[in-house]
């Protein structure tokens, strides 16, 4: 067996990662055969809570699960991480002003971004869970200058998992016959889920989504809104927000990055957008379709883009750089 690797997940004793960290300790994330020390933080008064989460890790008696260290310390999460899941985050309650709840996430992740610069190993991996995903992401980066920025990703696997699934119940086939759907931009409802490039296996043969659809005025319209909504619509429908797709998305990320994407397909992440040859802006984190070898991402780069793609793809970069031009002026404060 391997040395264990030390995973962090941040927010450990909410809900997220109480659907997470089962699938993590269990081998289905980095391997199984690889062992697992986990690190799980959140803040003082969750403690207790956090506390009752260990207990229940310890009562799957584990193979793989070496070791458990709740804490409430920075100085003792970030230490010699192998992979961190940024999951916890300041949530917008009701009346806060978007700027406000930027405001608050930037001095996590400011102090995160810190955290892993002084105690994290150069090559650890960073995924940003927690919203606004895209630009908390940023900021992290910004605030761990030594990590290479290409270390960093965030959350948009959820919305590509939703595309998918809502192009497989479509055309009656199982999500796994649907492959390349493209989310593009932030992770909120200025995200645009494109299929111009994505296949559906049908009776075995692979057609175009269009073709395999055959509306593409669903696929224009009610399609995008869905998606686009969803987390939103969950919400209504439960009273809470996303928790188990939510950590099987964060799952899949985080087994593509650690094994990689299969020949041929590509999957949707935040990355840094500095090089792309998509027009988008540099210094943001957006989402791109992407393909992992090697622990490495890069950009599907060739893809065709059609007038209709360009302006929505237009439209969620812009909101992307409101908010990081908001977030980078509190970061000086």
């Amino acid at each position: 067996m391997s040395e264990p690797i030390r995973v962090l997940v941040t927010g450990a004793a909410g809900q997220i990662a109480y659907s997470l960290l089962f699938s993590i300790a269990k081998g289905d994330v980095f391997g199984k055969d690889q062992p697992i020390v986990l690190l799980l933080l959140d803040i003082t008064p969750m403690l207790p809570v956090l506390e009752g989460v260990v207990m229940e890790l310890q009562d799957c008696a584990l193979p793989l699960l070496r070791d458990i260290v709740p804490t409430d310390k920075e100085e003792v999460a970030f230490k010699d991480l192998d992979a961190a899941i940024l999951v916890g985050s300041m949530p917008r309650k009701e009346g806060m002003e978007r700027k406000d709840l930027l405001k608050a996430n930037v001095a996590i992740f400011k102090s995160q971004g810190a955290a892993l610069e002084k105690y994290a190993k150069k090559t650890v991996k960073v995924l940003v869970v927690g919203n606004p995903a895209n630009t908390n992401c940023l900021i992290a980066a910004k605030s761990a200058p030594s990590i290479p920025k290409e270390n960093f990703s965030c959350l948009t696997r959820l919305d590509h998992n939703r595309a998918r699934s809502q192009v497989a119940m479509r055309c009656g086939v199982p999500a796994t016959h649907v492959k390349n759907v493209i989310i593009w931009g932030n992770h909120s409802s200025t995200q645009y889920p494109d299929v111009h490039h994505c296949l559906v296996n049908m009776s075995g043969s692979e057609l175009a989504c269009f073709d395999a659809v055959k509306d593409d005025a669903w696929l224009k319209g009610e399609f995008i809104a869905t998606v686009q909504q969803r987390g939103a619509a969950v919400i209504k429908a439960r009273k809470l927000s996303s928790a188990m797709s939510a950590a099987k998305a964060i799952c899949d990320h985080m087994r593509d990055i650690w094994t990689g994407t299969p020949e041929g397909e590509f999957i949707s992440m935040g990355v840094y957008s500095t090089g792309n040859n998509y027009g988008v802006p540099e210094d943001l984190i957006y989402s791109f379709p992407v393909q992992i070898k090697d622990k490495t991402w890069k950009i599907v780069g060739d893809l065709s883009i059609n007038d209709f793609s360009r302006s929505k793809m237009d439209a969620t970069a812009s909101e992307l750089m409101e908010e990081r031009d908001t977030a980078v002026s509190f970061l000086a404060v």
